[in-house]
């Protein structure tokens, strides 16, 4: 059974940075694309960025850009979505996601994908 599983959240003031991990289990990520994800209390689930298996990265939405930067590590078999400059609207579940295909959807709808992780908690407040 395919498994994503994140890691890497928890409080941080603002101004802060965090570092997410999404490992996967059992297969290989390097030739599947991975996003990540986040959904706050209320809101609906945006994607924040992907990166291909080819390391082709299309950033989703504008409020991380510039501050969040998403890498991979094949040796490890992790994803990785380095946050930097942390606001408290960055406050949300953080997930990554794969539709087992190797390029990224330029959309970034959350319906594309159908490998969840179960999410890591990111707190931003003073």
């Amino acid at each position: 059974q395919v498994q994503l599983v994140e890691s890497g959240g928890g409080w941080v003031q603002p101004g802060g940075s965090l570092r997410l991990s999404c490992l996967a289990s059992p297969f290989t990520l390097d030739y599947y694309a991975i996003a990540w994800f986040r959904q706050a209390p209320g809101k609906e689930r945006e994607g924040v960025s992907c990166i291909s298996s080819s390391d082709d990265i299309i950033d989703y939405t504008d409020s991380a850009k510039g501050r969040f930067t998403i890498s991979r590590d094949n040796a490890k078999n992790t994803v990785y979505l380095q946050m930097n400059s942390l606001k408290p609207e960055d406050t949300a579940v953080y997930y990554c996601a794969t539709d087992l295909v190797a390029a990224c959807y330029y959309s970034g709808s959350a319906g594309d994908f159908e490998v969840w992780g179960q999410g890591t908690l990111v707190t931003v407040s003073a």
